[in-house]
């Protein structure tokens, strides 16, 4: 496969337009494009990257590209890309995609190996799919690549397994853990696009139902707050206690997915782990009840129990399964259980993606000159630069804040004032 490989060339029109409109909702990441095109930072280098192709991606795609690099871009989720976006990076900046929306498994490896031909010697991923199949099946490619990042935390998970397995060969700088990232693109991004794909894939009023919450990290913590904010009578399901009792204290029942699967109206899957909503509880759910998930892959339902206890099942609705129990319940699934917020709708929104894409560019520009220094390990974003988005962010959004004077400075230095 060579060139590129989108739906159809001929929407790259529509796709501009809605990059100029995310564009203009992402002030960090224009501020850094426009010195990359000064100083060029990332002048000869081949980046692939593997992310969700909305236009947010492209807009940061395109400052890789102003900085110098060479981008190869495929789609980390088979039903995430923006076909028209997609188009758009092809005809209008020349950067060879590889994305289709609905791609069965099959053609997203094959789009995976694509970018991977380019020989990159950076990578750029989401969920960990280009590294693990960098790892496992391209040897031939992997002593080449210096450094990469990651977007997402199911992303981080795997790759600290692999760290800590002793089988990751390079460092990958944790985007997902800058504070500039997980605390509003996990929180307030999330909680924001997945109501919205929820709503747009089913039309239903969330105001008066239960919405359950699997997970109260900082994704499930958004989608909580998001839906008690639309009138949700909200239940959290968790198994870390201290994350059970702060959902409690934020004002939420806290509940097994046992007793929270025959009250439930709504059910959200928020928590990188596999087979959260389970055969068991399928068999208790109400007559129409929703099944989703916000997490990076479609295991945190478990489908093939969901299909074993169906007697037929049938699309009612784009992006809407209705399976149809034995007793004559049905209970619909979301989107094949894919990310909803990127399947049914667009994504995060383009302000909260511009601190995060941020974190990506400079992430990556730190690599270029330190990447071959580093031990093949997980790493967080140098504070510098999780310090230096905040203060960017702040500046474009006209919010000033208070420096310490010098007296205070010397304060916090001593130790021998008491009261």
């Amino acid at each position: 496969m060579t060139g590129h490989d989108v739906r159809d060339v001929a929407l790259a029109d529509h796709g501009a337009m809605r990059m100029e409109w995310a564009e203009r909702d992402m002030p960090v990441l224009r501020s850094i494009r426009e010195r990359f095109g000064r100083e060029k930072p990332l002048k000869g280098v081949r980046v692939g990257a593997c992310l969700h192709v909305t236009t947010e991606t492209a807009n940061l795609m395109v400052a890789l590209q102003t900085g110098g690099a060479d981008v190869f871009l495929c789609a980390s989720n088979p039903l995430s890309t923006q076909d028209d976006v997609a188009a758009c990076l092809v005809e209008r900046f020349d950067i060879p995609v590889f994305a289709i929306k609905g791609e069965d498994s099959q053609t997203y490896y094959s789009h995976i190996q694509a970018v991977l031909d380019a020989g990159p010697q950076f990578t750029m991923d989401d969920g960990a799919d280009l590294v693990n199949t960098l790892h496992t099946e391209r040897s031939d490619v992997l002593h080449q690549v210096w450094a990469g990042t990651e977007e997402t935390t199911t992303g981080v998970v795997r790759l600290r397994s692999m760290a800590t397995a002793g089988v990751l060969r390079y460092p990958i700088v944790a985007v997902n853990e800058a504070l500039t990232k997980h605390l509003f693109d996990n929180r307030y991004g999330t909680g924001q696009s997945t109501l919205d794909g929820i709503i747009r894939a089913t039309n239903l009023l969330v105001a008066g139902r239960v919405v359950v919450v699997a997970g109260y990290g900082w994704c499930g913590r958004g989608l909580a707050m998001r839906a008690k904010g639309h009138g949700a009578d909200v239940v959290v399901t968790e198994i870390d206690p201290l994350k059970a009792l702060e959902a409690v204290m934020d004002g939420f029942r806290v509940l097994p997915m046992a007793q929270a699967a025959p009250i439930g109206d709504i059910f959200v899957t928020a928590t990188g782990d596999l087979n959260v909503v389970r055969g068991e509880h399928f068999r208790v759910m109400k007559d129409g009840a929703v099944v989703a998930n916000t997490g990076h892959f479609n295991v945190e339902i478990d489908i093939p129990a969901l299909e074993a206890l169906a007697s037929s099942h049938r699309t009612v609705r784009d992006f809407v399964e209705e399976y149809q129990m034995a007793d004559g319940r049905g209970i619909n699934l979301l989107a094949d259980g894919r990310l909803i917020n990127l399947a049914a709708a667009e994504g995060h929104p383009a302000s909260v993606m511009d601190m995060s894409f941020a974190n990506q560019a400079l992430s990556l520009e730190y690599l270029v000159g330190e990447g071959r220094s580093l031990a093949p390990q997980v790493y967080d974003v140098p504070q510098a630069i999780d310090q230096q988005v905040a203060q960017l962010k702040l500046a474009a959004l006209g919010v000033g804040i208070d420096e310490l004077t010098p007296e205070q400075v010397e304060y916090l230095k001593g130790w021998q004032q008491g009261t």
